[in-house]
């Protein structure tokens, strides 16, 4: 039988200091926990983590362990699977009777110890998760989120609400995450085929999926959006209701309106239609995210005018159409956006054209994985095509080893666009100081954002967005 959360009095954290596994330190030190960890190297986060309490240390040894956190009657262990399987500290607890979990383990308990909003899909969760934490945490609904990037409106990726009901959780589909959470509502955005090293083909990803809507809680509801190829399989007493930025699905947007770098619509839903709503990052794909989120925060308890605030004072999540320089003072735009599928990237550019209109697009897209540029070359090659120049660095390989054959050039050597340029990563900066732009956007999963604070000074001294 499944040991409750309460009868644990204290955590350790093997993989400590990555941003995942911080916001459930933090959310258990609030609750009251002792928390300790190891993580490899220090690092600002990790600095951070020992000032609000966490007992960290930096060598790989069992004696490293705290001698109050031996006791596996009162200590729960999570790791991260990045941690190698012969680690001394992972292996003593593995060997001596711990609760040893993997971090989407842990979230599964706190989503059956309570009610949850769980938020899937190959692109859209991070921004339809972090909406639905910014309307619910300033209402009377209030929530604990645990969100897949930096909400700016807090900076952080945590969201506590002493005494909420209600968790937010990103339910990420890699390495079959998600099919760990217990949701009382579940959100599905997109299933667009990826990580097919882990699904191997589209039917293994829909699957994946449609196992994930499984898992949906008796009176629970789940909210898919229109047109998707998934067969959701939920239990009796699952309510399925679709949406969408456009006119179909149960709840939908009408009178879209653009204008004044703005982004108005109206609201509608099953018995419900709010005017005026108006997302507070003014991105097209934020119609679709902004409905599921409103519906999602409806159906949790939050009122139509919580709904309004929170969406007009949502300031973004790090790194997604986040806006740098706004060019106000007649220097470059700059945007970075972490899409990194060929939906997203085409999303991205599009909304750029749309708030823009008539000026230059230059676009510096970093592929991600090997796996990846193999299975959607032609993907981002068209995707790409739609913006006015593209300049594209070698691939960042993240966890992979090269695949002979497969690199930037697959990509590059078929986008359309007027103008195409291969710069390694190295060069890069050196290439931005040589020219001039009129909107520069970075885009993609891989580690382009170090740069940014570079490129924004080289650029120049444009308004910044606070």
């Amino acid at each position: 039988m499944e040991k409750d959360l309460k009868q644990y009095k204290r955590a350790y954290f093997v993989g400590a200091g990555g941003i995942g596994m911080a916001n459930l330190e933090r959310y258990l030190l609030q609750e009251g926990f002792k928390v300790a960890g190891y993580d490899r190297t220090p690092s600002e986060l990790t600095r951070r983590l020992e000032e609000e309490g966490v007992k960290l240390s930096f060598i790989d040894s069992e004696k490293e362990i705290p001698a109050d956190f031996l006791n596996p009657e009162d200590t729960l262990v999570v790791y991260t699977p990045a941690i190698p399987s012969d680690s001394p500290i992972l292996n003593r607890f593995m060997n001596d009777r711990f609760t040893v979990l993997k971090r989407s383990e842990l979230l599964g308990k706190i989503t059956r110890a309570g009610k949850s909003i769980c938020v899937a899909g190959s692109h859209g969760k991070t921004t339809t998760s972090s909406m639905i934490a910014n309307i619910l945490r300033e209402s009377e609904v209030g929530c604990n989120a645990f969100l897949g990037g930096i909400l700016r409106n807090t900076g952080s990726n945590l969201v506590m609400c002493p005494g909420a009901q209600w968790s937010v959780i990103e339910a990420d589909e890699y390495d079959r995450s998600f099919h760990r959470l217990s949701p009382t509502i579940a959100i599905v955005t997109s299933v667009d085929p990826d990580h097919l090293d882990i699904y191997g083909d589209e039917e293994g990803y829909l699957e994946g999926f449609a196992y994930f809507t499984s898992l949906i809680k008796e009176g629970g509801t789940l909210l898919m959006h229109t047109g998707l190829k998934l067969r959701p399989r939920v239990n009796d007493g699952v309510k399925v209701m679709t949406y969408s930025g456009g006119t179909d699905g149960e709840w939908h947007a009408e009178d879209i309106k653009f204008g004044d770098g703005t982004i108005s619509f109206t609201l509608v839903g099953p018995d419900v239609r709010i005017e005026g709503l108006e997302p507070g990052v003014p991105v097209e794909i934020n119609v679709d995210n902004a409905v599921a989120a409103a519906a999602a925060s409806l159906l949790a308890g939050a009122s139509p005018e919580e709904v309004r605030k929170g969406l007009k004072e949502f300031r973004g999540a790090k790194r997604r159409f986040e806006i740098l320089l706004d060019g106000r003072d007649g220097g470059s735009v700059l945007i970075d956006d972490y899409a990194h599928s060929p939906n997203e990237v085409r999303a991205s550019i599009r909304s750029v054209k749309k708030l823009y209109p008539g000026r230059k697009l230059t676009v510096i897209f970093q592929p991600h994985l090997y796996s990846r540029t193999r299975d959607f070359a032609a993907g981002f090659s068209a995707a790409l095509s739609e913006a006015d120049e593209v300049i594209m660095p070698e691939i960042y390989p993240a966890r992979e080893e090269p695949i002979p054959g497969v690199d930037s050039q697959m990509i590059l050597n078929s986008v359309g666009c007027d103008s195409k340029i291969y710069c390694e990563r190295k060069d890069l900066l050196n290439l931005i100081k040589s020219r001039k732009f009129d909107i520069l956007m970075t885009l993609g999963a891989a580690d382009i954002d170090v740069l940014l604070p570079e490129i924004k000074e080289i650029l120049g001294k444009g308004f910044e967005i606070k």
